[in-house]
């Protein structure tokens, strides 16, 4: 795994207080893309929201930065304490590297010694440094990502919203784009992320699970696990195939009454909170 040559440094103003959202509806025409969702996020905690295609993760962080019309109230710092990285990296293809932090940099006021400290710190850590004046579109798909991870980190977000920031990425840069989203927890940044893989949720310090919009679970990943009702245990034949699921070469089967079982995973829970839901 690459090591970080080029420390970032910690950023010691205050913190701000904690971001909440309330009673979040979206309507695209007749669609209602999410319902009634509430959460909150403070500073220094990565907050995972997990779902399928279509459950409501973009919509939902692209209403709490204020790209979408709302119903309900978000309480979020100003337009310029938030970064905000999109599905798809967040670069200029036709821009390079250097381009792109000077474009971005200049947006936010970011100019001349400043920009280039804090550019050097943040591509070496993502182990861009060498690759100034390359073109973003030729970059490989994890530096691409990484380089649209830089961007939204460029001007120190007291906010920091990431759709989907691993999707398609090799493990080796999933490591290191792991690691510069935990460095930013740790130096005060309140993190919200989107993913659709469960093992990245299990190291969240909180985790908010949508289903066509709607919250299916809510929690620190040890509470979600707790709460789930009933047993699970793994079996080759299931008694109730209605409530058993692939699992590797075998199943796990959930069963409603209390009893003996396996450990639970976050998966396992997930699973059984859609097979309960209406």
């Amino acid at each position: 795994v690459h090591r970080c040559r080029f420390p970032i440094p910690p950023d010691t103003r205050p913190w701000r207080p904690t971001v909440r959202a309330d009673h979040l509806s979206v309507r695209y025409g007749a669609t209602l893309a999410l319902d009634d969702v509430s959460l909150d996020f403070p500073p220094g905690r990565i907050t995972m929201v997990v779902g399928g295609d279509g459950a409501g993760k973009t919509t939902l962080l692209r209403a709490i930065v204020g790209l979408v019309t709302v119903q309900g109230t978000v309480d979020r710092p100003p337009a310029h304490e938030i970064g905000y990285m999109p599905t798809g990296a967040g670069s200029w293809s036709d821009l390079t590297v250097d381009e792109n932090v000077a474009f971005i940099g200049g947006a936010y006021g970011l100019r001349g010694v400043a920009l280039r400290e804090r550019a050097e710190a943040l591509l070496g850590a993502a182990g861009l440094d060498g690759v100034g004046d390359r073109l973003a579109g030729h970059l490989s798909g994890g530096m691409h990502t990484k380089l649209g991870f830089c961007l939204a980190m460029l001007h120190r977000p007291r906010l920091l919203v990431l759709d989907e920031p691993s999707t398609g990425v090799d493990p080796v840069s999933r490591v290191e784009l792991w690691r510069m989203i935990s460095d930013a927890a740790v130096h005060g940044a309140a993190v919200l992320m989107s993913t659709t893989y469960i093992d990245e949720a299990e190291r969240a310090g909180s985790v908010i699970v949508l289903q066509e919009g709607r919250v299916l679970l809510s929690g620190t990943p040890e509470e979600i696990v707790a709460a789930c009702p009933g047993h699970i245990v793994a079996t080759d034949h299931p008694q109730r195939p209605e409530l058993a699921w692939h699992d590797g070469d075998g199943y796990r089967e959930w069963f409603p009454e209390p009893g003996d079982g396996d450990a639970a995973t976050l998966e396992d829970v997930c699973i059984v909170a859609s097979l309960r839901s209406p």
